[in-house]
This record gives structure tokens, sequence and C-alpha cells, in this order.
């Protein structure tokens, strides 16, 4: 466990992370009261609420439940898909946009019948990314910022006892130690402008498949499926190390900036013509 006493929690690290923290907090919420307060009339919190649940069902029990048979199960198929790049993003990138966008066509159109208003499309694309923000990000961030504050008092064993770090679990537990060292404020504003990317993506995708549930056009659930696998892409490469952090970024602005301005055209038409 000597690797452990070696690692140096960077001065930055603990006020960057606890920063993130609050940005994490503060988005989802920023996003909705922005929202509600100029459409407060046209939107019913309900949506809100069943985009939430939309995303929980689809990507973090039926996708998961996925990943468990083909990625973290020894077997064949995740022998093959995890010893290949090019079937791990593929399968990766599939299962996000197939998951999350089907889900999303049918809570939209079997289950939110009523209020059927653009604006409450949006508000359900802030209830999607707003938890995936709460729910899966925060408290790996607020895990990392724990980290951090013990490592920083000096006493490594008193930081692996209360971490719970075993000689068992010290080889996975390594690597978000050396994570939460090493964030910094550059790590800090890539999570924050990755997030505002995440958050604007789920609201356009969503306004693109809400348009076609209201307006019969089958060609917008796929084309959200095909935007949401893009938008996926670069993240997925740069998990396996393909490509540099910066890129991801590059990537992830582009795509957002292609799916805003598809979405906005679209809402647009319906706030025109909202019979």
């Amino acid at each position: 466990m000597t690797a452990f006493e070696e690692i140096v929690i960077g001065k930055s690290s603990i006020p960057a992370l606890a920063v993130t923290v609050v940005l994490m907090i503060a988005m989802p919420v920023a996003f909705l009261l922005f929202w509600r307060r100029r459409h407060k009339q046209q939107t019913n919190i309900s949506w809100l609420i069943a985009g939430a649940i939309g995303f929980i069902l689809s990507a973090r029990v039926l996708e998961l439940g996925v990943h468990y048979c083909c990625i973290v199960a020894d077997n064949p198929v995740s022998r093959f898909i995890n010893g290949n790049n090019a079937a791990f993003v593929l399968y990766g990138v599939t299962m996000a946009g197939v998951f999350e966008e089907c889900c999303r066509h049918v809570v939209l159109k079997y289950i939110m019948k009523k209020n059927r208003t653009p604006q409450n499309a949006v508000l359900y694309g802030i209830g999607h990314g707003g938890i995936e923000v709460l729910a899966v990000l925060l408290p790996a961030v607020v895990l990392y910022l724990v980290i951090a504050v013990l490592f920083s008092r000096g006493d490594v064993a008193e930081a692996m006892r209360q971490l719970q770090i075993t000689e068992e679990t010290a080889a996975a537990a390594l690597s978000s130690v050396q994570a939460a060292a090493a964030f910094d404020y550059a790590m800090m504003a890539m999570n924050a402008l990755e997030r505002v990317f995440a958050m604007l993506l789920h609201i356009g995708l969503t306004v693109i498949v809400f348009h076609g549930v209201v307006t019969g056009k089958k060609a917008c659930l796929p084309l959200a499926i095909v935007l949401h696998m893009l938008m996926d892409t670069f993240p997925a490469l740069y998990q396996r190390g393909l490509v540099p952090l910066w890129s991801v970024e590059v990537w992830a602005a582009f795509w957002t900036a292609a799916v805003g301005f598809i979405a906005v055209r679209l809402y647009n038409r319906m706030t025109a013509q909202p019979g």
C-alpha cells in the first residue's frame, strides 16, 4: 500500500472539488428556475419528474442490466467487447442512444398525454439531464472531496481506515484517490462545461423526440438516437484512452450546437402552430 503514501493532494484539489459540488447542485436548479419563471403557465412540474424517472429507468436500470451481462460478467460477449476498442465504443454509444431515446419516446407518447406543450418538453429534458447530475455525477464528486480532505490530513492509514480501503480493495481504490489528488480548477471547469453541454443535449433531444410524438413524424426518434450516439462517441473513445480530454469537449460543443440548432427550429415550429 505504499502507493497511497506517495499520493500528494494538490493545493487546489479541495477548493476545486468543493466548488464543483456547488456547481453540480446549482446547475439543474438554475435551469429549472429559469424555465419555470419564463413559462410557469405552460409547464407542469410532473414533466420534470417524468424526465427524472425516465432517465433512472432507462440509464440506471435497463441499460445497467444489459451492461452487467455484456461488460461486467465474465462471458464470451463481455470478453470480446472489453478486448476490442471498436466493439466497446460501438456497444457503449448504441446502448446509450437506444435505451435513453426509446424510453424518452415511450414516456412522452404513452404516459405524458396531458399538457403536451413544447415548454413541458423542455422541462422534461431538464428533469432528465438534472437527475443525471444529482444522482450519478454529484455522488462521485462528493466522494472525491471526502477522499481529498481525508488524505490531506497526512495520516494515510487513518484515511484508508475511514474509507474502508483494505488489501483486497486497494487496487480499485487507488485510481479514485489519484483522481481526487489530481483534481484542479481546470478539471472543475471541464466538468462544469461538460454538464452544461449534457443538459442542453438532453433538452434538445427531448424536443426532437417530442416533435415526433406530437406530429407523427417517425424519423424523429431515429434521428435522436443517432445524434445521441454521435455525441457519446468521443467520451467512449476517451474512456479507452484513445483521444485527449480536450477533444471530447470540442466534440461535445459541436454536437450540442447541432442538436440545439435542430431543436430550436422544431420548438419554434411547435410554438408558432400549437394546434
